[in-house]
């Protein structure tokens, strides 16, 4: 038995006592250290099934290389993607290189959970907390590192984000118990919001000013330095969000910039709010932001975006 809700992997019950969460992911280098690249994709690749709330175990390679590169780049990108697979107990057990203009490094990887134990993006419900559990700007951020206007600091920041495993947030998540979880990648903050609330039946209200941001990422906001993608994320969610008249332009250039590997926007009971910060906060990783709150929906959808 499979499942079709539209969710980060797909679940497969195998047993009573056992389901395969599967998914594949890859994309070009958003960065030039090839390390970090094939690092950051590893962990964007695992995210998939930490967001289901499975534990990743198996994985393939999946790149495209060109030619005329050094082999040795390639290397490079494998080896980050290698220890960082490690990092989350993943096995590489093979894949697949083709030849390619463009270089494009992932992996298909393979999770496990109890069936009916997953955590989909369909399971809020009014009066839940919404928790984001790592900052929001990284699209912005290589983007201004491509235009050389991004200083080491901020770029280390983005790295050091974007690379960071959603292992200890998934863990505590299940360990507590949440309604509903998805992470946060291309379709921006307010994309894959607008997924998880459309699927529960649900809306929201959601505070800007409590959503963690990237150092340095707010002002190339306010410089209009962004990616490509960020105007499709605004026209994908214009039918369904409520801005605040007081919120400047830059706020929608934030709030639906496409990410790499980003956190987990998790809904909780409130009842058990504090309980899910406190395990977050054990691991000393997660930002852990409560940033909104899950209402009724009131007959039609909206997304209150407020001060």
């Amino acid at each position: 038995m499979g499942s079709a809700t539209g969710d980060d992997a797909a679940v497969y019950k195998m047993s009573e006592s056992q389901a395969l969460v599967v998914t594949v992911d890859f994309f070009p280098p958003i960065v030039d250290d090839p390390w970090f690249y094939g690092a950051i994709s590893a962990a964007n690749s695992i995210s998939d099934i930490y967001a289901m709330g499975g534990k990743p175990f198996l994985a393939l390679n999946i790149a495209c290389f060109p030619s005329d590169l050094p082999i040795e780049i390639l290397s490079e990108i494998q080896k980050g993607g290698q220890e960082k697979a490690a990092e989350a107990g993943v096995i590489i057990v093979g894949g697949h290189t083709i030849n390619d203009e463009e270089p494009k490094y992932g992996m298909a990887v393979i999770g496990s959970l109890e069936p009916g134990k997953e955590v989909t993006k369909s399971g809020s419900k009014v009066g839940d907390k919404l928790i984001l559990t790592k900052p929001i700007g990284t699209g912005l951020i290589t983007t201004g590192g491509k235009q050389n206007v991004v200083n080491k600091l901020t770029m280390d920041k983005a790295l050091e984000s974007m690379s960071l495993l959603n292992k200890d947030a998934s863990e505590a998540m299940m360990d507590v118990g949440v309604n509903s979880c998805t992470d946060i990648t291309g379709f921006g903050l307010l994309g894959h919001m607008k997924d998880m609330m459309t699927s529960s039946g649900v809306t929201a209200n959601i505070y800007s000013s409590k959503v963690p941001i990237l150092d340095g990422s707010l002002e190339l906001a306010k410089s209009n330095i962004f990616p490509d993608g960020t105007n499709r994320n605004i026209d994908y969610v214009a039918d369904l969000v409520s801005w605040d008249p007081s919120l400047e332009d830059h706020m929608k250039l934030i709030l639906c910039d496409p990410q790499t590997s980003g956190g987990l926007l998790i809904s909780v009971d409130e009842s058990k709010l504090e309980l899910l910060i406190g395990q977050l906060g054990k691991s000393g990783n997660n930002i852990s932001s409560v940033i909104g709150d899950v209402v009724d929906l009131e007959g039609q959808f909206h997304i209150n975006i407020l001060p």
